[in-house]
């Protein structure tokens, strides 16, 4: 019997030895297996999405765009901005083509931060006062000026 006992006692031995470095072996093959089918899938998916997306858009942008109307409305200037662009009413667009022109005509644009508009006497008028005014927040204080 205690022959039998040995041998019961091997085989179990080994079967728990032999469990323990399939478990590490299989862990260790699980992440670079997960990981390389999903950059693929990733890389495969998004091509087919940006292509199929682009073709519906771009037919369906140029059948159904409309200009706003809000954009294309005349607007009178106040005589600050009249000074700058002119009296006549234009839209908004229009507006800040013509001061975008002034400004490149008389180079306000600052040298160092091209975002930055240094204003001369006219633009201080409608920059209320501010000597320097990004771009950004020039065509908000420009609106200010629209009627």
């Amino acid at each position: 019997m205690a022959i039998t006992k040995k041998a019961a006692t091997k085989p179990g031995a080994k079967k728990t030895a032999a469990k323990k470095p399939v478990a590490k072996k299989a862990a260790v093959k699980k992440p670079p297996a997960k990981k390389a089918p999903a950059k693929k899938a990733a890389v495969a998916k998004a091509p087919a999405k940006k292509a199929t997306a682009a073709r519906p858009a771009s037919k369906k942008a140029a059948a159904t765009r409309k200009p706003n109307a809000a954009f294309m409305k005349a607007m009178t200037p106040s005589a600050a901005l009249a000074a700058v662009i002119g009296p006549t009413p234009a839209p908004r667009t229009e507006v800040t083509k013509k001061i975008w022109d002034y400004i490149k005509k008389n180079k306000l644009q600052d040298a160092e931060n091209k975002r930055n508009i240094n204003a001369d006497d006219k633009l201080k008028a409608v920059f209320g006062g501010k000597k320097t005014v990004s771009m950004f927040e020039m065509t908000k204080l420009i609106s200010s000026h629209l009627k």
